[in-house]
């Protein structure tokens, strides 16, 4: 007779903490806290990087988890920065009304647009997401009326949020506002991605016709997953707008887009934290190049990627996954010896 092999039910994983399925929003809270004591004086510069480090995250749910290559991901943040703006200009001033509908406004064009880019796939697919961000720029810069053209959207008062705090020239509160913000959406695209509809969309990614066969609605799926990021990319756009009180042409500009492929790409393509990761990376490296040389920076910009691209193709999201590993190898043979 044949040995019968014990069930899988038997083997019982060790139960999960509650506290470690919020381990990595814990990070950002603690390192936001930390920043905020450390660094005070470039509380603009942290703010930024909150906003970008959400407009990171859109583009890492569409493209690191679905597959959807977009160099356009700017024309779903830049139009969320403009309703922001004229939110505030024409509607109300409250904070969380403008960002609801900047995130709207994001999610609006990525509907209307990806119900028809969607169809394609590839290069074909690439390059209509760069021509819809440049229709979209070049509109901005035609209705001068609206868009202000050239000199951006600015004149714009954004109210006290909550009623409260006051957005003032010292950044506290636009501080504390991005950082929570950013804390928010981690958690909800991360609870996004773990869900069946983030499996599907990953399952699309690695085989869609098989996943077309098995009865999937791929295109379906795959626009609303282009929509949900271009809501986070709109909701990271308004921020942007309110936080800074101007809403300008760059922020549709093709080096926007170029610029965050690059961020998720230096930080890890397929993982969350790794958008955050490769955003606060970036833009530090950004900030120390170009105060040392303002004409070559991206150079160095440029080195750091290469590296990463050939030494860490996970990005540097790998870097940390390996010292946490070897980090418990040596507390296993540590205990072991003991």
């Amino acid at each position: 007779m044949s040995a019968v092999s014990p069930p899988l039910a038997a083997v019982t994983q060790p139960p999960t903490r509650p506290w470690m399925q919020f381990r990595v929003e814990m990070v950002l809270i603690l390192v936001g806290l930390l920043a905020f004591v450390l660094f005070p004086q470039d509380l603009g510069l942290l703010t930024n990087m909150a906003t970008m480090s959400i407009f990171a995250l859109s583009l890492s749910l569409v493209l690191g988890q679905a597959g959807i290559t977009t160099l356009g991901q700017a024309a779903l943040y830049g139009s969320g920065a403009y309703v922001a703006g004229w939110t505030a200009l024409y509607l109300t001033n409250d904070p969380i009304v403008g960002l609801l509908l900047g995130a709207l406004g994001g999610g609006l064009i990525a509907l209307l647009s990806g119900a028809v880019m969607l169809r394609s796939t590839k290069l074909t697919l690439v390059m209509l997401t760069i021509a819809v961000a440049q229709l979209l720029l070049e509109l901005a810069d035609w209705a001068r009326w609206l868009t202000g053209g050239d000199d951006g959207l600015a004149g714009f008062n954004i109210g006290p949020l909550f009623g409260i705090w006051e957005f003032n020239f010292r950044g506290h509160t636009g501080y504390f506002y991005a950082l929570g913000a950013l804390v928010l959406v981690y958690f909800l695209v991360r609870n996004l991605v773990e869900s069946p509809f983030g499996l599907t969309a990953k399952a699309i990614r690695q085989d869609p016709g098989r996943v077309q066969a098995l009865g999937g609605r791929v295109y379906l799926h795959l626009l609303a997953v282009y929509t949900v990021g271009g809501i986070v990319a709109g909701l990271a756009g308004a921020l942007t707008a309110q936080t800074s009180k101007v809403a300008n042409l760059f922020m549709l500009d093709f080096t926007t887009s170029a610029g965050v492929v690059v961020m998720i790409v230096l930080g890890g393509t397929r993982r969350l934290s790794g958008a955050v990761l490769g955003t606060v990376a970036y833009m530090t490296i950004h900030h120390i190049a170009s105060t040392m040389n303002p004409y070559h920076w991206l150079f160095i910009i440029g080195s750091m990627l290469i590296v990463v691209l050939i030494v860490l193709p996970e990005g540097l999201i790998g870097l940390l996954d390996r010292a946490t590993a070897y980090a418990k190898q040596l507390g296993t043979s540590g205990g072991a010896k003991k």
